[in-house]
Parts: structure tokens; C-alpha cells; sequence
């Protein structure tokens, strides 16, 4: 796979380096400055979060942006927050992560048939990228999603990613009509993948019982059985 992993690494490359949204850069780069007391100690990465995992993936998971911070902070998405915890021992115990629990960019953590990015990969205000900040980061999920050998299923966190999604994959000429709509466990064909939807493991679903430990492995469960691994 070194093919896919060296096209994967001049997409990081890319990526690492973006300044294409001004309120993105000043906002992340705010937040590296400032920080926040519990990591007054530790250096922010404070860039895009490039997306990372296995080159041989069937599987992308497809989050919304980095978080202030987590990946802001640590360099890695899904990494040093509780987003983060709840997702990683969901794939831990479904079999596709070898430790669950993902800290820093050095802890070890490795996943298998699978790749993790995101919509926009500038930490965002409030957590909401506006529509053109969306749009200009687009091009690198649609670089990613076309990399891969043996992608087969992309699953969606939250309806904000299940859009990007559906725009990335239209933009690669996999448009889907009428629009279909998001939801957990939401399966639609598009091209030669199948999307499949997930609520987002955020603090908001995961407290109120919306998003529930075994509801998460249902999605990873379903996403392997799709896949065919």
C-alpha cells in the first residue's frame, strides 16, 4: 500500500499548511495562545488536523472539525477530548482500535480497516464552520476518499458530516437523488458506498443517553458487516 500511504502523506502535507479560511486561522491560532487552564503546561498544535489511520481502510469515519481542545491541541482528530474517549472505546470493543483510549499523536494507538477525518479541518467558533468554510476544505476529503483502494462504507457523525459526506461524494460524480436524510443507523448507496449515519459522540448525546455505548458498537458492527471484513 505504499502507493495510497505516500498519497495519503502529500495530502497531510497539504492540509497542514492550509490558511485558506482567515476566521479558521485566527481562531485556532487564538486558541493554541490562550489555552485553557487544565493545559496551561502543554504546547497546542494549532494547525489543520490532517485526517490518519490505516491505508488499507473499508472504512472512513467522518466527523465535523477538529475540537478546540482535543485535535487543535494534540495534532490528531478525535484525540484529548470526550468525544474522543466515547468513540475510541466503541472501536476498541467492536475490534477495529488496538487500546481504547486515544490521548496524544504518541500513544500508541493504531486502527485497523479504517480511516478517521473530518469535514473542515480547522478547529471552528462554536463548533460551526459556515457554509464556505465547508466548501473550500471539501477538496481534501475528496482527495482522500478517492486515494483509497477498498473504501467501501463512510459513516457520518452527526447530520453535519452526513452532509459533507454526500457533498464530497457528489463532487467525485457519486450525486444521490432525492437528498437522503440523516439519522442513526441511515443507510443510503451512493456510488459504489454506502453512508452510513451515526449520532455524533459529543457530550450533548452521549450524557443525555441519546448516544448510547451499545448504540455506537451497532454502527462499527454494521460498518464491518458492510465492508465485508
Amino acid at each position: 500500500m505504499s502507493g495510497v500511504s505516500d498519497s495519503l502523506e502529500r495530502i497531510r502535507d497539504d492540509v497542514v499548511v492550509c490558511r485558506a479560511c482567515p476566521r479558521l486561522v485566527n481562531w485556532r491560532e487564538q486558541v493554541a495562545r490562550e489555552k485553557v487552564a487544565r493545559f496551561a503546561d502543554q504546547e497546542y498544535w494549532g494547525r489543520p488536523v490532517p485526517g490518519w489511520g490505516d491505508p488499507d481502510a473499508a472504512i472512513l469515519i467522518l466527523g465535523l472539525a477538529p475540537a478546540a481542545h482535543g485535535g487543535n491541541r494534540t495534532g490528531r482528530i478525535f484525540t484529548g477530548d470526550r468525544s474522543g474517549d466515547f468513540l475510541f472505546a466503541s472501536l476498541h470493543r467492536t475490534g477495529f482500535a488496538n487500546q481504547p483510549t486515544s490521548i496524544s499523536v504518541d500513544d500508541g494507538l493504531r486502527v485497523e480497516g479504517m480511516y478517521i477525518a473530518a469535514v473542515n479541518r480547522c478547529a471552528p467558533p462554536a463548533n460551526k464552520p459556515t457554509p464556505e468554510e465547508r466548501d473550500r476544505c471539501l477538496s481534501y476529503l475528496e482527495r482522500e476518499i478517492s486515494v483509497f483502494m477498498r473504501l467501501k462504507v463512510i459513516v457520518a457523525l452527526g447530520a453535519l458530516a452526513w452532509d459533507g459526506g454526500l457533498r464530497a461524494l457528489g463532487a467525485l460524480g457519486h450525486g444521490v437523488k432525492p437528498r437522503p436524510r440523516f439519522g442513526h443507523l441511515a443507510e443510503v448507496r451512493v456510488g459504489p458506498f454506502v453512508l452510513v449515519g451515526c449520532f455524533h459522540p459529543s457530550q450533548q448525546n452521549t450524557f443525555t443517553g441519546k448516544l448510547t455505548p451499545a448504540m455506537l458498537d451497532q454502527v462499527f458492527d454494521r460498518a464491518r458487516e458492510l465492508a465485508g471484513r
